[in-house]
């Protein structure tokens, strides 16, 4: 983020300029900005917006315009800038890093250049400076007396600016650049005597004395004609010193700077056993060959090889850079404190040849110098381990020719807006390039032995270059361990992060210097990443763990990913690797809203062991039962739901919405993994009455995709309602665990289960839950017809099954005995009953989300209509089945319709 006042009042963003809308709204913003971090009273704001009387409602209009302003910023964050617009009593200050004002860098410029001592330093700082110009300043706010005081003074500077340029230009002996920047001025301020003067003299030093002489009496007529005056002493001595020279002075040309004696190179030793980023180091490339002073941002996470792979391109290209190469580590994300920008300028003035009695006092004036001494040359500076952008931009070179690597393990986005740097993103190694690293450190020979446990050492290692070597240390000095020995251990999570540590060096301490660096925010929400059941979430699941609004979670995510902890995909889903994720299970957050830990640094925390959070655990599995209770009722409108919450079940801050059938069960699948593992957890946690209901309340989706695995799941349902002896949750458990069984093909095991549902439902004394175990167990029996007993069973329990279902006004269960009964005399030859059940339920079926249901018993009822003999009726039932199907994407339904018209026609 950057203000600009020289030119148009803009604030620069990664994004393009912000619009700040109206003229006074762009007028408070640069009366703020021209008193950065000092308080502005309402009334001088007040004079600045309004040139005459303000009107009587000034102070609201004035608040309406601050509000938004401080909104448009928050909005853009601004306060990873170190930005914040703030009410201090009854006045505003905006609060900012000067250096992000473009003003205040002209300056700082301006007056560094007033101080050196060779004339080619002042005019590589006033170059600069002048280069900050974009048009007149302030552009684009209220022609108030405040603010056209200042745009003038800001304009007499800039003058001045010229001035001295020109005047150091002339110091160089190079008049001819001296009258090029003079002229151009001279030509749009004709009245100002200075610049005239100074022109006249470049022109005459170039040996150009007539046209000096001829500008003398171009602006002498001006005076005279626009002011009524004659010339002053300024213009006047110029004048007659061009005069009595008899011939022009002339300044010869200035030695260019010796080139230092020796070429510095900072650089560490090349990384060993270096292998594979053959895309990033084409990316690096690619970003240097653009030219014009590039700045390349190579960020990742903890242990990616950020540094490995900057110092070894920095070596295989050296010859590139023949004026030096500069290193710093800038110890971002590290125990030991980071450099003062002032050391690092030191060393690198050093390097250059500076000797020590030259080098500023001020870390400003050895920036200046540092980009005059770089600004020729072809320097490659890395700046390793960067915590921020304001830690990196005083350290960029001067030259076009400069290319710059920087290392950080967040995105830095505040260099891409301000220095336009070009992100070179570091992944994972891929598995080739994971085993290449392996055999560099263990030989070739040790991983074509065992070539699948070196790939599964790979994934176990998450792809981190550091891992892996921290893995391969550990191979080299154990010879006698196979490979497929230590992937076996790296298996056992419990003891995968102390295994992949080696002395002071492993990734469970990489990750704390990452975590340490964090805000508050983000790193509470870190730790409470250790507590979630799945493989990614949400920013609902996140604000439930965090015990905060999904926004307040999604801006604390966003700040993870921003340093490399989680990933975002596009389906607004964050996800840790595994390695950040069991190193997060060894942290634990404090309650919800408590703050860090005053002195124990921005994202530190009180550890405990894993599971020393249990209301983390609770608000988890708690925000669960309430999401998938609405998602239940989207997914199946009008249904009954299968449990009611636990007494002392917790409010998330905010429960997701569902707007149909389809985003219900897209939320059933993303959550799948993490539903089962809080499943897992809750039992382990001896949270029975929270475990149960989180598998029973996914039967939309376990009904959807019943072939899909989901006995280990039921199975732990139905231990866990034993467990609280629910007898409701056993018989529901017990009908649905019968009925996937059965879908399997195990009716053997599905009947065991589903003879004890009923029971079960009556004790309970649950009318809906008993004839669901009635239906599932009617159907089984009809299914496996073993005798023409278990057929008339079938009927008698599917009929009792429909009376319980209309007696209890419950229209699902009513359609779902009426399909199976329709289902049941079609198979034992009843056809006209058949048709009667189907057409029955086709009239309760009639809302869209009931489509799948319609498809059945329009097949049904078209067959039941081709057995009496009634073709044409029983082909257009089953071809509107056909197409509902079809719509509906229910494609067995689509399948058993077109094999049944298939079959009518066949008949024909």
């Amino acid at each position: 983020m950057e203000f600009r006042l020289l030119g148009a009042v803009a604030v620069a963003t990664e994004n393009g300029d912000l619009s700040l809308g109206p003229a006074k709204r762009a007028g408070v913003l640069t009366t703020l900005l021209l008193r950065p971090n000092a308080a502005v009273s309402v009334d001088q704001l007040t004079a600045a917006l309004w040139e005459e009387a303000p009107p009587t409602h000034s102070r609201t209009v004035l608040h309406g315009h601050v509000s938004r302003l401080r909104a448009l910023l928050t909005a853009h964050g601004a306060q990873a800038y170190g930005v914040e617009l703030a009410t201090q009593g009854s006045a505003y200050v905006l609060r900012t890093p000067e250096s992000l004002i473009d003003a205040h860098r002209f300056d700082e410029l301006v007056s560094l250049s007033r101080v050196q001592r060779r004339p080619a330093d002042a005019v590589l700082m006033l170059r600069e400076a002048l280069s900050l110009w974009r048009g007149p300043a302030l552009t684009g706010t209220v022609p108030s007396p405040p603010l056209e005081a200042a745009a003038h003074a800001l304009e007499e500077l800039r003058l001045a600016s010229v001035e001295a340029l020109a005047d150091a230009y002339g110091q160089l002996g190079e008049h001819e650049r001296a009258a090029a920047v003079l002229r151009t001025e001279a030509v749009t301020h004709p009245l100002r005597e200075s610049l005239a003067a100074a022109l006249m003299v470049a022109l005459s030093r170039s040996g150009r004395q007539s046209d000096a002489l001829d500008w003398y009496h171009r602006t002498r007529r001006l005076l005279a004609d626009e002011l009524g005056v004659d010339p002053g002493a300024t213009l006047t001595g110029a004048y007659t010193a061009i005069l009595r020279a008899k011939e022009p002075a002339r300044v010869p040309q200035a030695a260019a700077p010796a080139a230092p004696e020796r070429v510095p190179d900072l650089l560490p030793r090349a990384p060993r056993g270096f292998t594979g980023r053959g895309d990033e180091r084409s990316a690096l490339a690619r970003a240097v060959a653009s030219g014009d002073g590039p700045v390349c941002l190579v960020t990742g996470p903890a242990g990616v090889g950020k540094t490995a792979l900057t110092v070894h391109w920095a070596h295989e290209r050296r010859d590139d850079f023949p004026d030096g190469r500069l290193f710093a580590d800038l110890r971002g994300f590290s125990d030991t404190p980071a450099p003062e920008t002032h050391a690092v300028l030191r060393e690198f003035l050093l390097a250059l040849g500076v000797p020590v009695r030259g080098i500023p006092e001020t870390a400003a004036s050895m920036g200046a110098l540092y980009r005059s001494l770089t600004s020729g040359l072809r320097l490659l500076v890395v700046l390793d381990n960067a915590l921020n952008s304001q830690q990196v931009r005083p350290l960029l070179p001067g030259g076009d020719q400069c290319v710059t690597l920087v290392t950080s393990r967040d995105r830095l986005g505040g260099l891409v807006a301000s220095d336009a740097a070009r992100p070179v993103p570091l992944a994972q190694l891929p598995a080739a390039d994971a085993a290449a690293l392996l055999s560099a450190v263990l030989g070739a020979e040790r991983i074509a032995a065992e070539p699948a446990a070196a790939a599964r050492i790979a994934a176990l290692c998450d792809g981190l270059p550091l891992a892996l070597r921290v893995t391969a240390a550990r191979l080299a000095g154990s010879p006698q361990w196979t490979l497929d020995t230590m992937a076996g251990e790296l298996a056992d999570e419990q003891n995968r992060l102390s295994l992949l540590a080696v002395d002071d060096t492993g990734v469970a301490a990489s990750l704390r210097l990452t975590v340490q660096q964090l805000h508050p925010k983000a790193g509470r929400m870190f730790r409470c990443l250790g507590l979630h059941t799945g493989p990614d979430l949400d920013r609902y699941t996140a604000g439930a763990l965090a015990g905060t609004s999904p926004a307040q979670a999604a801006a604390a995510l966003d700040l993870l990913a921003c340093a490399h902890l989680v990933t975002e995909s596009p389906r607004g889903r964050y996800a840790p690797h595994d390695l950040v994720r069991l190193y997060a299970r060894t942290t634990t957050a404090p309650e919800a809203g408590a703050e860090a830990e005053p002195g124990a640094g921005p994202g530190a925390g009180p550890e405990a062991e894993p599971g020393a959070e249990p209301d983390g655990l609770r608000r988890l599995l708690d925000h669960y039962l309430h999401t998938a209770l609405a998602a239940g009722a989207a997914a199946e409108p009008g249904s009954q739901p299968c449990c009611t919450l636990p007494a002392d079940a917790l409010r998330p801050p905010a429960v997701r919405e569902f707007a149909d059938r389809e985003a219900a069960l897209d939320w059933y699948a993303a959550e799948r993994a993490a539903l089962r593992g809080a499943v897992e957890a809750a039992a382990a946690a001896g949270l029975h009455d929270r475990a149960w209901r989180l598998v029973l309340l996914q039967w939309p989706l376990i009904l959807w995709r019943i072939r899909d695995g989901w006995v280990p799941l039921l199975e732990q349902a139905l231990i866990s309602a034993r467990h609280e002896d629910h007898a409701d949750a056993q018989a529901r458990a017990l009908a649905l665990l019968g009925w996937v069984l059965h879908r399997e093909g195990r009716d053997t095991e599905a009947l065991a289960h589903l003879e004890q549902a009923p029971a079960l439902a009556v004790r309970a004394g649950d009318v809906i839950s008993e004839a669901i175990a009635l239906l599932n167990l009617a159907v089984v029996l009809d299914g496996a017809q073993d005798s023409a007993a278990d057929s008339a069973r079938a009927g008698e329990l599917l009929s009792y099954a429909l009376t319980l279902a209309t007696g209890a006004h419950h229209p699902p269960t009513e359609i779902l005995a009426l399909q199976h009964l329709a289902d049941h005399c079609l198979t034992t030859g009843a056809y006209a009953v058949a048709g009667e059940h189907a057409v029955r339920a086709l009239g309760l079926a009639t809302s869209p989300e009931a489509a799948a249901c319609r498809v059945q018993l329009r097949t049904t009822y078209g067959a039941a209509l081709a057995a009496l003999g009634r073709a044409d009726e029983a082909a257009e039932q089953l071809g509107r089945a056909e197409r509902e199907a079809a719509s509906a994407g229910f494609l067995d339904g689509a399948v058993l319709a077109r094999q049944r018209l298939a079959e009518l026609s066949a008949k024909r």
